[in-house]
């Protein structure tokens, strides 16, 4: 058995950041992973699910294609404790392939080989004994439409039939899927033997030991194959790596004649091979100005065919959307080679540190961002917590998970340090966890992850699920495919380029109340912004605001739905701070702010607190038509406002007129959605969706 290869040079790091060599993490959502996270479960489930719909066939069956036959046949032979193999197939010039033999796995006798000159040739026994059980189909052309159907059929055999624990070992129903050949390989590498990795699948799968789909042998087979191939083609890939990696280089010098605003560096190892190399773009360093207050460095991916780790600098723009601000290619994952990254990214982008930089869990990054940006602030991204959730916990805790799993999220967004560490207490106890290397992992890393300790951290609304889905996107996109390090680096180059951004998602927004500091911010923000700060406008009518002694004001929701926060006002400067720190974490004014704001009678944000990054001027590439755009949409919406209000108000005036309209209507939409988008109006309002965003 082989591994089936990769069409792309990029995966998912498994290696989990506990430092346990032996542990690694299955990624919830990772189609490449999520085959095999529930193995065992799925391979049950699969089989019952399929055998549950299959009959015993019969002459005259109809199947579209011979392929279906066989899996149909197959399944009825796993219920009924055999195998299938295909015989005998018979063609003609005409029909090409006509009939198609699927027999039973003993069927026919062995034929007498001639035997090996070796000093002690193997004696197999054969498991054929001529049994007769079997499936005929021919094919037939019925009004231009291939169909097969079953010609014969026999379920008659001559051997006893397996029970449902032994038909699963039969060699046609045992398989190694690929990410448990990855991970008998990395366990192989590091010296195990076949019966010990065996051992150890069956424990990290949580099954009694011989209910792997597989058996020793299979491992026995896969790992002996896999080492004659590395070892074949060793030297062979050994030469790629370093082809490709000059190539690299040599595109990154090629690319700084062509463009003087491009950068790269690199270092080289004992024998002057390149080790570390890294790159920029003229355009990167221009938006790292504007939105370098928070830098995402996401080192998801490596690659195995090259040794590699990827590094990927990341900032998110006033519309929302992930900005390219630099990738690395590193040899290794210690804490000189994230440092000597992190002192190149800085001199790319011209010494400026960023307030606040997002990273996945890992020491050896710690310890350098630590060392290179002790100003900056670390936060551990949530999604990358969440998302090995359920490698680290779904196991022991079994049924309990799901509950685990709800009390977990609710714990990550608790508002109070004191709070969080009681409930975490709690969680720990309750799901008896207090030995778990990950809950201490977890617990060590606090300061970095949850909401009640980085609630006052700068993030520019890096954290939201929008966000995270919105990158995972742009990094599918630029990884996607890729067979050499060439085509990444081309591909990379098409990304940064801010000519190539996407406008999608800009959509055009509109008045939800009548307060005058909401018209004035629709004026200022980009959509993106406005509609988070709308957001917040809409909410805050719900506020009570009690003013205290000393100018500041207790604001709570009407319905005591959440606890009272703490509003400071200074009227000299025009200063405004708010307990939820939402500002500080956002750059958006929260609720309670503005609900204070309104009862000071302003009209529009203070100056201070529109932030430069979420401003429609700070956008890099213009777009001339925004504003006519706006001002068209607006148009639009009104006429469109008022003809709908006057509809409404003459058709409930009696039965016959609210049908007769409700018909007109419905006809007039299936119409309209059938107009075809072609004129320059359509295109530009198509742009500027009137959609309402929560």
């Amino acid at each position: 058995m082989t591994m089936r290869p990769s069409n792309n040079i990029w995966i998912r790091r498994q290696q989990c950041p506990c430092g346990d060599w032996k542990c690694y993490v299955k990624y919830e959502g990772d189609d490449q992973t999520s085959v095999s996270s529930q193995l065992i479960k799925n391979e049950t489930a699969s089989t019952s699910s399929s055998s549950e719909a299959v009959f015993t066939p019969y002459v005259g069956q109809i199947f579209k294609s011979d392929d279906d036959a066989f899996e149909y046949y197959s399944n009825f032979a796993r219920k009924n404790g055999f195998s299938i193999r295909k015989a005998r197939s018979t063609e003609s010039q005409n029909l090409g392939i006509y009939r198609r033999d699927f027999v039973c796995y003993r069927s026919g006798f062995n034929q007498p080989r001639k035997k090996a000159n070796v000093e002690h040739p193997r004696d197999r026994k054969s498991v054929r004994c001529g049994c007769d059980a079997k499936l005929y189909l021919t094919k037939e052309i019925v009004d231009g439409v291939t169909q097969w159907y079953v010609s014969q059929f026999s379920n008659v055999h001559n051997h006893e039939l397996l029970e449902d624990d032994q038909v699963r070992l039969l060699p046609a129903y045992r398989k190694i899927q690929e990410a448990d050949q990855e991970r008998i390989l990395l366990l192989s590498k590091a010296g195990f033997p076949v019966n010990r990795i065996v051992k150890v699948l069956e424990l990290e799968k949580g099954v009694q030991p011989g209910q792997l789909p597989f058996i020793e042998k299979d491992v026995r087979n896969f790992v002996r194959t896999c080492k004659k191939t590395v070892q074949e083609n060793d030297a062979l890939l050994t030469e790629k790596r370093e082809n490709d990696t000059l190539e690299l280089l040599e595109a990154c010098k090629a690319m700084a004649e062509r463009d003087g605003n491009f950068v790269y560096d690199y270092t080289t190892d004992e024998n002057n091979k390149v080790e570390n190399i890294s790159w920029s773009y003229g355009d990167s360093v221009r938006a790292y100005t504007v939105y370098g207050d928070v830098v995402t460095f996401d080192t998801t991916y490596r690659s195995i065919t090259y040794g590699l780790l990827l590094g990927v600098w990341f900032g998110i723009d006033n519309h929302g959307k992930p900005i390219f601000f630099g990738c690395v290619l590193l040899q290794d994952e210690s804490s000189n080679s994230f440092a000597w990254a992190l002192q190149t990214f800085l001199r790319f982008m011209r010494g400026r540190h960023p307030q606040t930089i997002l990273t996945d869990i890992d020491s050896s990054l710690r310890d350098a961002i630590a060392r290179e940006l002790p100003n900056s602030e670390h936060v551990i991204c949530l999604w990358h917590v969440l998302s090995k959730l359920s490698s680290w916990f779904s196991l022991p805790l079994g049924l309990q998970y799901e509950d685990f799993k709800a009390e977990f999220d609710m714990l990550c967004h608790l508002e109070g340090i004191e709070e969080f560490e009681h409930q975490w207490n709690l969680l720990v106890a309750r799901f008896g966890l207090a030995s778990d290397k990950h809950i201490a992992l977890l617990f060590s890393y606090r300061t970095s992850w949850p909401l009640s300790y980085i609630r006052g951290y700068f993030l520019a609304r890096s954290m939201t699920a929008e966000f995270s889905q919105s990158l995972d996107a742009f990094l599918k996109e630029i990884l996607g495919g890729q067979t050499c390090l060439q085509l990444f680096f081309e591909q990379v180059g098409v990304a940064a380029d801010l000519k190539n951004q996407s406008r999608e998602g800009v959509q055009y927004t509109y008045m939800k109340t009548c307060l005058p500091i909401e018209e004035s911010a629709r004026s200022i923000f980009t959509p993106y912004a406005f509609t988070a700060l709308q957001h917040e406008i809409v909410l805050s009518m719900q506020y009570a605001t009690t003013e205290m002694a000393n100018g500041s004001y207790l604001v709570r929701h009407y319905k005591k739905i959440d606890g009272e926060y703490l509003v400071i006002w200074i009227p000299q400067d025009e200063q405004i701070h708010c307990s939820c720190k939402e500002f500080e974490h956002s750059g958006i004014l929260c609720r309670h702010c503005l609900r204070v704001l309104t009862v000071k009678n302003y009209f529009e944000i203070p100056e201070k607190y529109v932030l430069y990054r979420w401003r429609l001027e700070s956008s890099l590439v213009p777009h001339v038509e925004d504003q006519n755009a706006q001002c068209s949409s607006d148009e639009c919406a009104q006429a469109f406002h008022s003809l709908a209000a006057n509809l409404l108000t003459e058709s409930l005036l009696t039965k016959d007129r609210f049908n007769h309209v409700h018909r007109e209507l419905s006809r007039l939409l299936d119409h309209v959605r059938e107009m075809p988008l072609s004129d320059e109006f359509s295109l530009n309002m198509a742009a500027n969706n009137i959609t309402e965003s929560n």
